[in-house]
């Protein structure tokens, strides 16, 4: 049974490794992602033994009951894969992302004893009931909701957009090609999966070398590498400061301040738009650079900024700079911007009552 299970998922038993080693090189993601990741991988090979054997045992023509059982928790533990990388790859989520996937699989043992989502029939045939197809939704909805938010807070650039493409493929293939092929895709499903996340992890990997790890942005060095690029068509700087972080710090410690730069970061990338980019360039110092833009559009994201921020409990001081003839160069435009926005910063200590962290930069109104 061993070499069968080998001949028939060798793509995996080489993959599976083969992240995992990967894993423990890595140096671009935090502990915890790498914990979830390795149960990930944990995940996707019991889920095919489970395979293995379900379908084994129909080979066979019998153990109707057993088979049953296996059925239940394959159907079960698909959507809480799925479930597990989104808690995984999106940052800030919850753990009550898992509440549809535990009541689907209540559901699914429920369903052994009443077939309300499936049974077999004393010959093996499976039959859908009135939730039969309620696995593949919550698995599609799960795949749905992490495609949207991967792309929603990325920096909308072509080398983030592929492999959020290629998942979406992937999880896709998963819900469909079982209509198609039917059980001989169910062989597959483990094998689309790790190799759609090892695929996505390499890419992650590659971005690390842009992106800041703690927020998700681009980092300081790209920044410099992309003010190369056709500087032409930059038309102006949004430059965004945190207000108190150091009080945070001191007083929540810097876990919670790492929290609200995450925070900070997500509200940039979700003010984005075509041509606009976020980067931190500092602690706590973040930069959008606008290309091809007019000073409606700079200023229609600096409120949206605002109002993100507003939606949380951080704050911030935001300045920027419009070039319209786009005859100023970057650091003319980052002085300039800076200046707006340590005015805003001086205004925010005097008004706040709190102590002014940055003397030296902020200059009066």
């Amino acid at each position: 049974m061993l070499r069968d299970y080998i001949l028939q998922n060798w793509a995996l038993v080489l993959i599976l490794p083969a992240f995992a080693i990967s894993l423990k090189t890595t140096i671009f993601l935090d502990k915890k992602s790498v914990k979830r990741l390795y149960i990930l991988i944990a995940g996707i090979f019991l889920l095919s033994v489970v395979v293995f054997l379900e379908f084994n045992l129909s080979d066979m023509g019998r153990y109707i009951t057993e088979r049953t059982i296996l059925m239940a928790v394959r159907y079960s533990a698909t959507p809480i894969i799925v479930a597990m990388i989104l808690f995984t790859l999106v940052k800030k989520v919850k753990w009550f992302i898992f509440i549809p996937a535990i009541v689907l699989t209540g559901t699914n043992i429920l369903s052994v004893f009443t077939g309300i989502v499936f049974s077999l029939d004393e010959s093996g045939t499976l039959h859908r009931g009135p939730f039969g197809l309620l696995p593949y939704i919550i698995a599609g909805l799960y795949g749905a909701y992490l495609v949207f938010t991967l792309y929603k807070r990325c920096n909308k650039l072509y080398t983030e957009v592929v492999p959020i493409a290629f998942l979406a493929f992937a999880f896709a293939s998963g819900l469909f090609l079982p209509f198609i092929f039917g059980k001989n895709y169910s062989h597959m499903f483990c094998i689309t999966i790790a190799i759609a996340l090892f695929i996505y992890f390499e890419f992650l990997i590659l971005q690390g070398t842009k992106k800041d790890p703690l927020t998700g942005v681009l980092n300081r060095q790209a920044y410099f590498a992309d003010t190369e690029i056709n500087p032409d068509r930059i038309a102006g700087l949004v430059t965004v400061d945190m207000n108190g972080l150091k009080e945070i710090n001191d007083n929540q410690g810097h876990a919670a301040g790492d929290e609200a730069l995450i925070t900070l970061a997500l509200c940039l990338l979700q003010a984005e738009r075509r041509g606009q980019s976020a980067y931190r360039i500092g602690g706590d110092e973040f930069v959008m650079i606008c290309r091809d833009a007019s000073q409606k559009d700079i200023l229609a994201l600096v409120d949206r900024i605002r109002k993100s921020i507003d939606e949380t409990a951080c704050s911030c001081s935001i300045g920027y700079c419009f070039s319209e003839e786009k005859n100023k160069n970057i650091e003319s435009m980052l002085r300039e911007a800076d200046r707006m926005m340590y005015t805003e910063k001086y205004r925010y200590y005097i008004t706040s009552g709190k102590d002014r962290r940055k003397r030296s930069n902020a200059t009066a109104p």
